[in-house]
């Protein structure tokens, strides 16, 4: 059973979706891996991708969401006006 690279939580469900195999956390953080990866493979790329990033990861991709939301489709979507400058 693996554990959350940020909270330890342990791992609680694991599903396959459009090819993807992801892996879901009590914490309700679900990485998505290939789904030819062994055990041993989804640890180590747990840690090497999201271990140093630390809450950084987070802060990525709510910045991401956020520019979505208020200036990407979703903000026109929703009546927004198209931005002034580059998102």
């Amino acid at each position: 059973m693996l554990a959350c690279p940020f909270c330890g939580a342990p791992e609680t469900d694991r599903f396959d979706l459009e090819g993807r195999r992801f892996v879901v956390f009590r914490c309700l953080f679900t990485p998505g891996f290939e789904p030819a990866l062994s055990e041993e493979e989804i640890a180590r790329r747990l840690v090497t991708e999201y271990g140093p990033q630390g809450s950084g990861y987070f802060r990525r991709t709510c910045d991401r969401l956020h520019l979505y939301v208020t200036r990407g489709p979703a903000a026109r979507e929703l009546g927004a006006a198209e931005p002034d400058g580059p998102a």
